[in-house]
């Protein structure tokens, strides 16, 4: 199993921006892909964005397409999230999560496949 922990979190103004990291620990990252998910306030868990093993696929939630960036270096076995216009309505826990199942160049905004989570980092978006 790895083991994953976010942070990056915080406080913001509308339009600000911050880099969410998550790292890993336990086994090596590019053994993984991996997804950001988000949990608004009172709200389910949703798709935010995903990057394969080998870094060369990403995806996005198509209302942070254009101001959200994933990355990962996998000689740190550390994924990010960079945002970067941040709105109000992107208040949210932020969670990292891993799957081992895919093929190195694939992404999947699939919660359910996701098969290992961090506790989540919180990121307000004050207006």
């Amino acid at each position: 199993q790895v083991q994953l922990v976010e942070s990056g979190g915080g406080l913001v103004q509308a339009g600000g921006s911050l880099r969410l990291s998550c790292a890993a620990s336990g086994r090596p990252l590019s053994n993984y892909a991996m997804g950001w998910i988000r949990q608004a306030p009172g709200k389910e868990r949703t798709f935010v964005a995903a990057i394969s093993r080998d870094g060369g696929t990403t995806r996005y939630e198509d209302s942070v397409k254009g101001r959200f960036t994933i990355s990962r270096d996998n000689t740190k076995d550390t994924v990010y999230l960079q945002m970067s216009s941040l709105k109000p309505e992107d208040t949210a826990i932020y969670f990292c999560a891993a799957d081992a199942t895919l093929s190195p160049s694939f992404t999947t905004a699939s919660l359910s496949t996701y098969e290992n989570w961090g506790q989540g980092t919180q990121v307000t978006v004050s207006s």
